[in-house]
């Protein structure tokens, strides 16, 4: 390889720092994204790989106030919905902090779009390669954040059609995740469901296995 090929012991450094100092923020602080910082950010989840070379997902940039107030709404229901599912650890579940819809600089929405036929990788596996593909891009937008000091969330709390209704998605495409980005004033230490008791994380040694998957204890 040549020089400009290699990453410098300081570059390497600096791309690990930032996979393990991303956290998924749900508290912003004021302020803007500048759109130079935007278009840059937009790239990076561009620049992800994806099966067959598809580049299935959309990104939406959500600006109308009384379109960001609906998906507010969407999530606040599948917030209350979840927590009546989860029985006794229902209370505990309002309790914590899970979105900051309202509250963030931008808020984008990454969608699937509709299946374009791609079988190159995902003959077997159609629908998980795409979604995956997606996934790459949102952890790339993830990471451009952290390392633009922004914070992002990744909210799941939707009910996927009327979502779609609400963004006029095309037939067979699909929103998989509302992403809020913004200034924070402060990133978490830990994720914030180890910092609430919620869940604690559990470490590596216990999910890389050797050749098969261990026979359970």
């Amino acid at each position: 390889m040549t020089d400009a090929e290699l990453f410098g012991a300081g570059e390497r450094s600096a791309v690990y720092r930032a996979i393990h100092a991303r956290r998924d923020m749900r508290h912003f602080a004021p302020g803007a994204v500048d759109e130079a910082v935007l278009a840059r950010l937009l790239e990076a989840a561009h620049a992800a790989p994806s099966v067959g070379l598809m580049q299935p997902w959309r990104l939406l940039r959500i600006r109308d106030r009384a379109l960001r107030a609906a998906i507010a709404e969407l999530v606040e229901a599948e917030r209350q919905a979840t927590a009546q599912a989860m029985g006794a650890r229902g209370g505990e579940f309002l309790h914590l902090k899970v979105e900051g819809v309202r509250e963030c600089a931008e808020l984008l929405v990454a969608a699937l779009a509709p299946d374009d036929g791609t079988l190159f990788g995902r003959r077997t596996l159609p629908q998980e390669m795409a979604v995956a593909s997606v996934a790459c891009a949102i952890q790339n937008l993830w990471l451009a954040a952290r390392a633009e000091n922004l914070g992002l969330g990744w909210v799941s709390l939707f009910e996927p059609a009327a979502l779609a209704a609400l963004l006029r998605l095309p037939a067979g495409a699909r929103p998989l995740a509302i992403l809020c980005l913004g200034p924070v004033a402060e990133f978490y230490p830990r994720p914030l469901l180890e910092l609430t008791g919620w869940r604690q994380a559990r470490p590596l040694a216990e999910l890389v296995y050797e050749d098969r998957w261990p026979e359970a204890p």
